[in-house]
């Protein structure tokens, strides 16, 4: 299996655009900050409704009514978050997949985030509806704080490793 990734990751790299994401001065920093502005998108917007389930902040909105509001900007920083990183993934993929940070950020924490975030986006819309914010839903909002800062960590890492 490891040796179809690596095969994967060689594959993709010597394509058009994993070799011009390598081989450019400026297109590699470029496509980062593309790909670190889409992640300030995507986490700032699940932080604010995460917030907001754990009772912070101004209370002219539920966190249902916040969820929906920030709803198209949250999935366009994914989107962004997305393209970027397999922009950056395909200039020096193989390198990733032996990075023990990368394989902990993509393989375990982003589908478990990305899980959890689904699920608190969807269960917002029910637990959100009234000022009071139940347990439940503030433990879930502090959980998926939690594991987007393990995700954040574990990204910060992949350069030390």
């Amino acid at each position: 299996m490891y040796q179809s990734l690596v095969a994967f990751c060689k594959w993709l790299e010597s394509t058009w655009w994993g070799t011009g994401v390598r081989t450019s001065l400026w297109v590699y920093p470029f496509i980062q900050l593309i790909h670190f502005s889409g992640l300030s998108l995507w986490l700032g917007t699940n932080a604010a409704v995460d917030l907001r389930l754990l009772g912070v902040g101004k209370k002219r909105q539920t966190a249902a009514q916040l969820s929906d509001a920030l709803l198209v900007w949250n999935w366009i920083g994914f989107c962004i978050v997305v393209l970027g990183g397999f922009l950056l993934f395909s200039a020096t993929g193989s390198t990733y997949v032996a990075n023990p940070a990368f394989q902990v950020k993509l393989g375990m924490l982003v589908p478990l985030a990305l899980v959890w975030h689904i699920v608190v986006q969807q269960k917002t819309r029910t637990w959100g509806q009234t000022p009071e914010t139940p347990a439940a839903a503030k433990l879930a909002g502090l959980v998926e704080l939690l594991l987007w800062i393990s995700v954040v960590t574990a990204a910060v890492e992949i350069p030390n490793h």
